[in-house]
């Protein structure tokens, strides 16, 4: 693999939209610096450099305060350009790292230490060789007080992956709804059976994200507003919202990173569900000590 990819927008808009005080993009990445943390021989896509620098340019730009880095899979289960970009952001980032599920307790702690406060499973085949499940419950066992899991799926999966998702004995955050066919309207299918797994546990939250992932008419994304505003509206204690950027995967499609922020009055129509989607839920979980 020698061709490196870019997949965000070099000059975003400013949003006309202005999130409250407090606000957390919720869900973004860093990729390398490559130099400095080198990335997976596993990977499946190779990214150019995206880090620390350029995440907060662009947090200050769109008007957040915090972020919550997730780790990207092109680095694996090394988490050391995560915790170096948490390192850099005097205290306005956590983070979600992907581990070897043989991770010692020190190991944990140190992550800990570091700002990691979950842990995430992928379950993308396109983008992970194996995800076994029965040892990732165990080391979902095993998680520092006040972690939670972090799983991405996509919705064709989403009965299969339900009993181990009630295994999982800590809180769960589903990463971008397990990705619905938003074109389905909010009492499609897809959306049916994801509101039966929120019903299922009082302690799953989910993210309210990436329209440009999930809506195939584009920008505006009119149908993933339609879709997903009911969601956010009847969970409004349980959903979260971020960026994605730098939008792994996304080099032929790449949003426009201000009218991602556009489309939080259009989910989360009042000030109270803006406040909850990206203050109140965010800190609640990631900020909680």
């Amino acid at each position: 693999m020698t061709n490196r990819i870019v997949s965000w927008h070099p000059n975003p808009s400013k949003p006309a939209y202005a999130p409250p005080a407090g606000a957390v993009d919720a869900h973004c990445h860093v990729f390398g610096p490559q130099a400095d943390f080198p990335f997976s021989p596993k990977a499946k896509y190779l990214p150019e450099d995206a880090g620390p620098d350029m995440l907060f340019a662009l947090r200050d730009k769109l008007g957040f305060e915090k972020n919550v880095i997730v780790q990207a899979s092109c680095h694996g289960t090394n988490n050391a350009a995560t915790l170096n970009a948490i390192a850099q952001s005097n205290g306005k980032a956590r983070g979600v790292a992907v581990v070897d599920p043989a991770i010692s307790e020190d190991e944990l702690q140190r992550l800990h230490q570091g700002g990691i406060r979950g842990i995430r499973f992928n379950f993308l085949k396109r983008l992970v060789d194996d995800a076994p499940k029965d040892k990732f419950i165990d080391v979902a066992r095993r998680l520092p007080s006040g972690w939670h899991v972090v799983i991405y799926f996509e919705a064709d999966i989403l009965e299969e992956l339900r009993p181990f998702m009630d295994a999982i004995p800590v809180p769960l955050v589903i990463d971008h709804m397990g990705r619905p066919d938003v074109t389905q309207g909010p009492d499609g299918p897809d959306m049916r059976a994801f509101r039966n797994l929120l019903e299922s546990r009082a302690d799953i939250h989910f993210k309210a994200t990436c329209p440009d992932r999930l809506d195939p008419t584009g920008d505006p994304w009119n149908a993933f507003a339609e879709a997903v505003r009911p969601l956010v509206e009847d969970y409004p204690d349980r959903c979260l919202w971020g960026t994605d950027w730098p939008h792994p995967n996304m080099q032929d499609n790449v949003p426009d990173d201000g009218h991602l922020v556009d489309m939080i009055p259009r989910i989360a129509p009042s000030e109270e569900l803006q406040q909850k989607l990206l203050v109140a839920n965010p800190n609640r979980l990631y900020w909680n000590d």
